[in-house]
């Protein structure tokens, strides 16, 4: 059988009430733990391009999503310690010695990488910053101080994340698109991305910024209003546009909602991000 039969049978018999964290047994666990495995080495991942860029250029691999969930239901939760610190979890932290030997490297004292993570070759981590299971970050890509990538987001080649800067997870329901930031991005520090939200490559966003699906995006590259996903090669940021509620006597100076604007990425935007990233080489 496959891995993925073997996820597949697990889910069956767990919806149909015959195994749970108390009756799984060690065959159970040894199909979970190679599940783990085939997550951090990149073998499999929750979601993946299937050519070009955007929403439509990603599937999402339900099975492995129901794969992710079996490993928090079919476990008990039990004293575990890491680097000297005692905690109770279902799942231990990822082991790390793989990472040198692919030019990785995580900074000390609160660099926590969940087991199911990957991360490619020559990333960064910087303390302290989280990577949840089934997040899949790419080769060359800083995770910066404060930093979280949640559950199955998926992190391109190149990229940077801003410090204090928060990737959501989306796990359930296991067909919901999780975020992805494609490669070459960059966030400005105390940027948000939730919700399934996908940024388009080489794009290049400001500090705070906040993405997610129920934000218009209003693109003044193709003159559209856009909603969950900003577009590749573009400059974003927020602005403050009138909202419906304006008119209501409770706002005497009128109401705005945020908004995020588009633009061409400019020539002295870039070079200013070149320069940045020359200085963390």
């Amino acid at each position: 059988m496959s891995l993925r039969s073997d996820v597949d049978d697990l889910w069956q018999r767990r919806e149909n009430g015959e195994i749970d964290a108390e009756t799984a047994g060690s065959d159970a666990l040894s199909t979970l733990e190679e599940f783990l495995t085939a997550l951090e080495t990149g073998e499999v991942r929750a979601a993946e391009n299937v050519g070009g860029t955007g929403p439509g250029a990603w599937t999402v691999n339900e099975w492995v999503k129901r794969g992710i969930l079996l490993n928090f239901s079919l476990r008990e939760i039990r004293p575990r310690t890491y680097g000297g610190v005692a905690y109770h979890d279902v799942l231990a932290l990822r082991d790390t010695s793989d990472l040198p030997a692919r030019g990785t490297r995580n900074t000390p004292d609160g660099t926590t990488i969940r087991r199911g993570a990957y991360l490619g070759e020559n990333c960064i981590m910087m303390s302290p910053s989280f990577v949840n299971i089934g997040a899949h970050v790419g080769d060359g890509t800083l995770v910066d101080s404060c930093d979280t990538v949640g559950s199955c987001a998926q992190i391109g080649r190149n990229v940077k994340l801003g410090a204090n800067t928060l990737i959501g997870g989306v796990l359930e329901p296991v067909e919901s698109n999780p975020v992805v930031v494609e490669d070459g991005v960059s966030l400005g520090a105390g940027c948000r991305v939730t919700s399934g939200f996908v940024v388009g490559e080489n794009s290049i966003v400001g500090e705070n910024t906040l993405l997610t699906p129920r934000i218009p995006v209003y693109d003044l590259v193709e003159d559209e209003v856009i909603y969950g996903h900003l577009p590749a090669e573009r400059r974003a940021f927020t602005r403050f546009v009138e909202s419906s509620l304006g008119d209501h006597e409770l706002f005497a100076g009128g109401a705005y909602k945020p908004a995020v604007v588009a633009l061409d990425v400019e020539e002295d935007t870039i070079d200013a991000t070149r320069r940045e990233e020359a200085l963390r080489e």
